[in-house]
């Protein structure tokens, strides 16, 4: 695949790039070793210090950035100016709790008397360089909710981000060596999918974080398994959106559009299954319908646009051809299911109902608006069907009952339960799933302890 941007919205080839070469490479391998002999023992207090200053230079960049995310991948461009704030507020955050949440830790005093030690303590130490290979869909918040608490912990980053959001990628270097960063702290590698498995052996790169899809996923953990490196992978997600005969209806069929169609519909942690008791089936699946009717799908730098265009023509040959399969076995196709006419690689907002568990949408994630409607007979039904998935990333669930919250709670099969309310990630919470979404975390505490030497200090009496 060549490094370009290539506009979704219309097909034009507006950049394209050179993957840098074995020299490059190495010269900026050695840098970021290098660079991280220093970098690791820089205080908080400067550390924070550069990361403010990286999330101001942001602030101030927002209109620019915003648009080459849409000019590369297509969001609306409300969506890539929102994306931008919240990498600026995640910035702040880090910035601000990384040194409390990577504080020694000291066990209890009996404990540390039992082991005959005078004193003892854990101590979160930095790896090292730290590869993220990062997807395109958000292409500003999926890297700087790795490199923030990758830097504020101490260590060095090398991006290889997707090959069609180049101009995404160099900026990210940029905006971290304007903040006053060394340039060996965070470099990208303007390189294809090839080269990442020699990268992933080199033994100055100590650990990967990788977002994307679960091949993409098999193939980093398996180099990194035989190189025992520490990874961190969020892949696929096939999110299951529950409603239950106490939810508010109308809100939750409002909200569900949003949730479906966010991004496009090109985000992991999109609702993409609407598993809805039979009570309320009807009348949910009419609103969230109407609802999805009348979204406006149009130029992604129109402010009115509500769904642009997916990000290749191979992506949206990908969902024609899991709508097609649904179709062909029975599904009934509620709103859209057709190609537009026209320039770009729109697909229309789309609801299928009737489906069954050998329809491959069942099982495998559509990336693009389309949704797929259940009908429970009850709790028990709408868990089943819920977790009949490979993928675990999160979950939603609409109940004003706590006895179905415990319940749900409990058995759904997910890294996330959001509760009347669609899911969301914020710097203050871990975000990452089960099965064959992943493992590991990132965000919060737990994901800036990911790539720690989380060490043992003991002393003796």
């Amino acid at each position: 695949m060549p490094i370009a941007t290539v506009n979704p919205a219309n097909g034009e080839t507006l950049r394209t790039y050179e993957a840098m070469g074995p020299e490059e490479i190495e010269r900026r391998l050695q840098l970021a070793e290098a660079t991280f002999r220093t970098y690791r023992t820089t205080p908080f207090a400067e550390r924070a210090r550069l990361l403010h200053r990286a999330a101001g230079l942001l602030d101030g960049l927002q209109p620019d950035i915003a648009r080459v995310m849409t000019t590369e991948m297509g969001k609306p461009i409300k969506q890539a100016r929102a994306e931008v704030a919240k990498c600026a507020k995640a910035m702040r955050w880090y910035a601000e709790h990384a040194e409390s949440l990577l504080a020694d830790e000291e066990p209890a005093g009996d404990d540390v008397k039992d082991s005959g030690a005078s004193r003892a303590l854990v101590r979160y130490r930095p790896l090292g360089p730290v590869l993220a290979v990062m997807p395109w869909n958000f292409p500003l918040w999926q890297v700087i909710r790795f490199a923030a608490p990758a830097l504020m912990a101490g260590n060095v980053g090398l991006l290889k981000h997707a090959s069609n959001v180049p101009q995404t990628a160099l900026f990210l270097e940029d905006l971290f060596h304007q903040a006053g960063y060394s340039e060996g702290t965070f470099q990208t590698l303007l390189i294809g999918s090839g080269e990442v498995e020699e990268i992933l052996r080199d033994e100055r790169v100590k650990a990967a974080t990788l977002t994307g899809s679960e091949p993409a996923g098999r193939a980093v953990a398996s180099v990194c398994g035989d190189m025992v490196k520490k990874t961190v992978l969020e892949l696929g997600g096939s999110d299951p959106y529950v409603v239950m005969p106490s939810a508010d209806i109308d809100r939750a069929a409002r909200i569900a559009v949003t949730a479906r169609v966010q991004n496009n519909g090109q985000s992991c942690i999109a609702a993409k299954r609407f598993i809805v008791h039979t009570d309320v089936y009807d009348a949910f699946a009419e609103r969230f319908v109407e609802g999805m009717k009348a979204l406006k799908v149009g130029d992604p730098l129109e402010e009115g646009t509500d769904v642009g265009p997916l990000s290749s023509e191979q992506g949206r040959a990908d969902l024609e051809e899991l709508v097609d399969d649904a179709r062909r076995s029975g599904a009934s196709v509620l709103c859209g299911g057709e190609r537009p006419d026209g320039d770009g690689w729109f697909y229309p907002p789309t609801v299928l109902a009737g489906i069954t568990r050998e329809m491959r949408i069942h099982r495998e994630e559509a990336f693009g608006p389309v949704a797929t409607l259940y009908r429970a007979g009850d709790l028990d039904e709408a868990v089943l069907i819920a977790n009949d998935s490979p993928f675990g990333l999160s979950s939603n669930v609409w109940t004003r009952d706590e006895a179905e919250v415990d319940r749900f709670v409990r058995d759904l099969e997910a890294g996330g339960v959001f509760f009347n309310g669609m899911t969301a990630s914020h710097p203050a919470f871990p975000f990452g799933g089960v099965k064959r979404s992943g493992y590991g975390r990132e965000l919060s505490g737990h994901g800036i302890r990911e790539f720690c030497n989380i060490t043992t200090v003991w002393h003796g009496a």
